[in-house]
């Protein structure tokens, strides 16, 4: 009697089976039946970076034939059981089996088969439910896009859609996400602008080139611009045909900064004589938080903050040698941040010009959110552009062979703390080992610095090309397939991987939060890789076997993207209206801090 109980149990558990692969495998047929290149069936805008690619679409096909396969195979394992049952019942009828029919099934044999159609069952639910995750990644984007940071175009769409009207004040995303008027402004400024140095030629930090690119946009723009800044003893000081453009010089210490006294003696005499300063604005500590406070018209723009640093801090320490001594560092950044959350509310407003750093601002240093503005880098789109024929010459100027199916470039100061060290092991590794690779795969390096030599001695695939000077520097970027930017500083957006992007060269670069928060937000428009070796051939070796096809499509969704985000006018369009904002705050006569899309 229990010989039959069992039997019967085991049938019906066989039956579920059976059953519930039916309807799943019905599920599948449906999921097939989507096309999921239609581009009215996806509810994002197809050229946002959110929008999946072409491999999610072919993963969600793929996933519906394994599921498929497996609740085929999990019904045929459950029939053929129930089958066998039967023939060893009498009459055919399973329901009244005894002790000697039932002894003919070998119950070991009998137990496999029902956990192996289990197993199938299972396998198939894995895969239908991997087949559904695509499906609403298509759908509504990608899940990395579902956060605030990756997703503020979206968001922005629909903003827009429903003409909401928004504060800029406590705007979250980045103000480069708007649209804003390229009418003559409204108000002309005076603004007062302090730096610690101003770039001469190409030998400039990114901080120095932000402080170039967007006053000479603003000055463009009609505003009078006044520049407390240092004198350089070992070259002219470059003259630009603007006449609102004003330059206030000052000897700069003997660590090399601006002399706070003398600049701050400059400004008062300024700003006392005629019409006095609409808004004053700061790169960096160019002004010192001493002088600022109670400041009300003021904006602080940062590009590096301690709290950055300690993620380079804990990558330096982990690449570190057993020889080499301790560094201190990570002590002294975590003292020098508590430092920064002291003094950065002596600025009025903070501009940060990455997504990330923008956070950080509000949760960790706690400034209030009416006081935090994202504006992103931007690079000047004129200069920075697709043109094949300029990659060709420089191309033939350095003697590229055509032969080479793959160029990777790098351009930045050749020391350690911009990757180097990590980049050439990787790429000695790579060359020494694949024969293949160092037969048509040639690397550009653009800059100076110790590393340079030590490239030199891999060869012949290793051409130095030393600094390059902007116009050079925009052809180089038309002549590679990819930039590869191995920073070990987590700090700002740097201006190579923008500059390569408007150029619609796809770009790569180390795993850092600023540059996975406001540039490479996917796959579709670049590839990252964490800061160590391994990680890093990997990365390379994906690059090669991905070819110049799809290096070339992703250049081209960067580019688009870059667009709406990195360029100059945007970035100088976004800080017009900051400063019209901040000069007329409190002012109920005209808003400029209200913005209706």
């Amino acid at each position: 009697m229990n010989d039959r109980k069992s039997t019967s149990i085991h049938i019906m558990a066989l039956d579920g089976i059976v059953n519930v692969n039916s309807l799943f495998t019905l599920a599948v047929f449906l999921g097939l039946s989507i096309n999921p290149n239609d581009p009215s069936y996806t509810l994002l805008d197809p050229a946002s970076a959110c929008a999946v690619g072409t491999s999610v679409a072919e993963d969600l096909v793929a996933f519906h034939v394994y599921s498929f396969s497996s609740f085929l195979f999990s019904s045929l394992v459950a029939s053929g059981l129930k089958q066998a049952i039967r023939m060893t019942a009498k009459d055919g009828d399973a329901s009244v089996v005894d002790v000697q029919s039932v002894g003919k099934v070998n119950r070991e044999v009998l137990r496999a088969g029902i956990l192996a159609s289990a197993l199938g069952l299972a396998s198939g639910c894995v895969f239908l439910t991997l087949a559904l995750v695509d499906l609403v990644q298509i759908k509504l984007g990608k899940l990395g896009c579902w956060s605030c940071s990756c997703s503020s175009s979206d968001q922005m769409m629909v903003l827009q859609k429903e003409n909401q009207k928004i504060n800029l004040l406590t705007f979250s995303f980045a103000w480069n996400h708007l649209v804003f008027s390229s009418e003559p402004p409204p108000k002309l400024l005076k603004i007062a602008l302090f730096v610690k140095k101003w770039p001469t030629r190409y030998r400039a930090g990114g901080l120095e080139r932000h402080a170039l690119t967007l006053h000479l946009a603003l000055a463009k723009r009609g505003h009078e611009l006044h520049i407390f800044t240092t004198s350089s003893s070992n070259s002219s000081f470059p003259r630009y045909p603007n006449s609102n453009l004003h330059f206030h010089l000052s000897k700069a210490t003997a660590a090399g900064y601006l002399n706070q006294a003398v600049a701050w003696s400059l400004f008062q005499a300024q700003n006392s004589s005629g019409k006095p300063f609409d808004v004053i604005h700061t790169e960096s500590v160019g002004l010192l938080h001493t002088r600022s406070r109670n400041i009300a018209k003021l904006a602080v723009s940062w590009h590096g903050i301690a709290y950055e640093s300690i993620h380079s801090d804990i990558i330096q320490e982990l690449l570190r040698a057993p020889e080499e001594p301790r560094a201190y560092a990570l002590t002294e950044r975590a003292m020098k941040v508590v430092e920064e959350v002291k003094f950065f509310p002596d600025y009025a407003h903070h501009v940060a010009t990455s997504d990330h750093a923008g956070d950080i601002l509000k949760r960790i240093y706690m400034i209030p959110e009416e006081r935090v503005h994202v504006i992103l880098n931007g690079i000047d789109e004129e200069v920075f552009k697709p043109d094949v024929s300029r990659g060709n010459d420089f191309k033939m100027k350095f003697g590229i062979p055509e032969s080479k199916s793959l160029v990777i470039g790098m351009a930045s100061r050749l020391v350690k703390d911009k990757g180097h060290p990590v980049m050439f092991e990787a790429l000695k590794q790579i060359l020494s080992e694949n024969s293949t690779f160092k037969e048509h795969v040639i690397i550009l390096v653009a800059g100076d610095g110790p590393w340079g030599a030590r490239y030199k001695d891999l060869g012949a695939n290793l051409l130095v090309l030393g600094p390059l000077e902007q116009e050079q520097l925009a052809r180089f970027y038309n002549a590679i397939d990819i930039f590869v930017n191995p920073t070990l500083r987590a700090q700002g957006l740097d201006h190579t991987l923008l500059e390569a992007v408007l150029s619609g060269t796809p770009v790569m670069a180390t795993k850092l939060a600023s540059i996975m928060g406001s540039v490479i937000v996917g796959k579709e428009v670049g590839y990252t890789f964490s800061p160590t070796v391994a990680s890093l051939r990997k990365s390379l070796y994906e690059v090669w076997g991905d070819g110049r096809g799809i290096l070339e499509q992703r250049g081209k969704m960067a580019r688009e993207r870059g667009l709406n985000l990195f360029t100059a006018t945007k970035m100088a369009a976004a800080y017009e209206r900051l400063f019209l904002c901040i000069s007329c705050e409190g002012k109920q006569s005209t808003d400029y801090c209200s913005y209706r899309p």
